[in-house]
């Protein structure tokens, strides 16, 4: 039986930049992207993409949504061949659609809604901020004495072992980061994001867009799915609706579902624009295998790598 070896990977927030759209590939898979995109928004979404516009949760949700399908397309379309694929957070929509699971068009309006939902809950006064170089034992420890219904703060990202988000209230995480630095993490730095995602402060958003999952229609992945909140891959679309419904509610689990994907034999992972983050996470855990990110790799190149992969994989087989 052939095995599989190549990963394409989708970022979540934090990795916008502006004018990541007017960066795209000039290439007709990209512009087929954007102007489907902006049809199923009723606006254009290339107005969404400079600085000012990305203050707001719900611009960068969907430019990350766009750069992931539309990067992915243009790969595709140049003969690169995925086995698999992973979304962090906002990034599973993408590798739904890059999966065959969702249509573009349908992914769209569910990201408009999810982002809506998360910013209406939380205007102002909460997000996300990442402690380096302690690990989860202790973070969790140092959470649970903090944490209090008028100050409520969460762990909500796993990304390495020494890599942890943690989501909610900006005084509750100024103290989290205050105490984890006492305790020995090296940096505790606020994430560019303007809402606690990933914990249970958002369970009521989740529940609303389960209930807008519904109205959609959902197949079976075409490439091999893996899940960033449940670390596993799953293959049922009703499965996997409900597990992009909750994932702005549970925790990103993504350092083991790295350690999955290798454990699956993936061996080249190619990190969607337009940032870096998961190209470097994802580097030290592929043995013997290569990380690169799209944003900083020309797309030719790109296409070269996934090709070479697919040979050796065959040699290996």
């Amino acid at each position: 039986m052939s095995t599989m070896s190549t990963l394409f990977t989708f970022p979540g927030q934090g990795a916008q930049r502006p004018g990541m759209l007017h960066a795209l590939p000039d290439h007709p898979a990209a512009r087929a992207t954007v102007a489907e995109t902006s049809a199923a928004l009723g606006e254009d979404v290339l107005a969404l993409d400079s600085a000012a516009a990305l203050a707001s949760t719900v611009a960068v949700q969907l430019c990350l949504l766009t750069a992931g399908v539309a990067t992915a397309r243009c790969l595709l379309a140049e003969g690169a061949r995925p086995d698999a694929v992973a979304g962090l957070s906002i990034g599973a929509y993408a590798a739904a659609v890059c999966a065959g699971v969702l249509e573009h068009a349908d992914a769209v309006r569910l990201v408009a809604l999810r982002a809506r939902l998360m910013a209406q809950a939380y205007p102002r006064g909460y997000g996300m901020t990442a402690i380096l170089g302690l690990e989860r034992a202790p973070l969790e420890r140092i959470v649970a004495r903090v944490c209090a219904p008028a100050a409520p703060v969460y762990l909500a990202n796993f990304n390495a072992p020494m890599q942890i988000v943690i989501a909610g209230a900006e005084a509750a995480m100024a103290r989290v980061a205050e105490l984890a630095l006492a305790a020995g993490a090296h940096a505790a730095k606020p994430v560019a994001i303007s809402v606690p995602s990933h914990c249970a402060l958002l369970d009521a958003q989740a529940a609303e867009l389960e209930r807008a999952f519904a109205g959609v229609a959902v197949a079976r992945p075409r490439l091999r799915y893996f899940s960033a909140s449940a670390a596993r891959e799953l293959r049922d679309p009703a499965r996997i609706a409900a597990d992009l419904a909750r994932n702005l509610a549970v925790p990103v689990r993504w350092h083991e579902t790295l350690l999955l994907a290798r454990e699956c034999g993936m061996r080249l992972a190619v990190e969607m624009p337009p940032g870096n983050v998961l190209t470097r996470l994802a580097a030290p855990l592929l043995a013997g295998g290569i990380a690169v990110a799209c944003a900083d790799t020309r797309l030719d190149s790109v296409v070269a790598l996934c090709a070479r992969e697919a040979r050796q994989q065959a040699g290996r087989d």
